[in-house]
């Protein structure tokens, strides 16, 4: 049985408003489906019941194919500061992953390779920019080594050049056989990824 992470007729609702109904999602190891839809959709609500941070209304959520452990969905923010524990230091938010495992980690290494200098590891949250710590963020993710990556607006705090090295990193854990649910409002970006998409048409 192929490895995926998937949603049967998916609901949710904010209150006594219905947010979307009926959605079907399904993404293998090693492929990535994109999530397009207007503002107000639900796209972060899907990600979250995905990852496991929300309840659906109706539906359910499925993990074919794979016995369910933390740490197997990896959820990249679009909102780093609120994801981050602001007390932590931008090295122990890379390596915690690492930590838990108790394996060993090169946080320097993966700071290079997300673009984030490593002077600024020793540093918290408020002070650096939201592109530093969305960069901390993402190099947690290569350290955690997830089965499935949920990346909502991965690059909403990046600038070109900056989106363009993030897109290939996380291209990099899709090739490495992780599978992708990517949420983005550049929909050039999520067609040029994708291998499926789902709209949300919202209420």
């Amino acid at each position: 049985m192929r490895v995926a992470l998937a949603g049967r007729g998916l609901a949710a609702r904010h209150g006594d408003t219905e947010v979307f109904s009926g959605v079907d999602i399904r993404v293998d190891a090693g492929t990535v489906v994109g999530v397009v839809g207007r503002s107000g959709s639900g796209k972060t609500t899907l990600l979250r019941i995905l990852a496991g941070l929300a309840a659906p209304a109706a539906g359910r959520v499925e993990h074919v194919g794979f016995g369910y452990r933390p740490g197997d969905i990896g959820l990249l923010s679009q909102h780093p500061r609120l994801v981050s524990n602001p007390r932590w230091t931008l090295r122990r938010i890379v390596g915690e992953p690492a930590a838990i495992a108790g394996a060993g980690c090169d946080v320097e290494a993966i700071a290079d390779r997300v673009g984030l200098d490593p002077a600024l590891l020793d540093r918290r949250p408020s002070q650096v920019s939201d592109g530093q710590l969305q960069r901390a963020c993402l190099g947690r993710l290569l350290v955690q080594k997830p089965r499935f990556v949920l990346a909502d607006e991965p690059t909403a705090m990046l600038d070109p050049i900056s989106t363009r090295a993030v897109i290939a990193l996380l291209q990099q854990l899709v090739d490495d056989g992780a599978g992708m649910v990517l949420v983005s409002h550049q929909h050039r970006i999520v067609e040029a990824r994708s291998d499926r998409l789902v709209e949300l048409d919202g209420r």
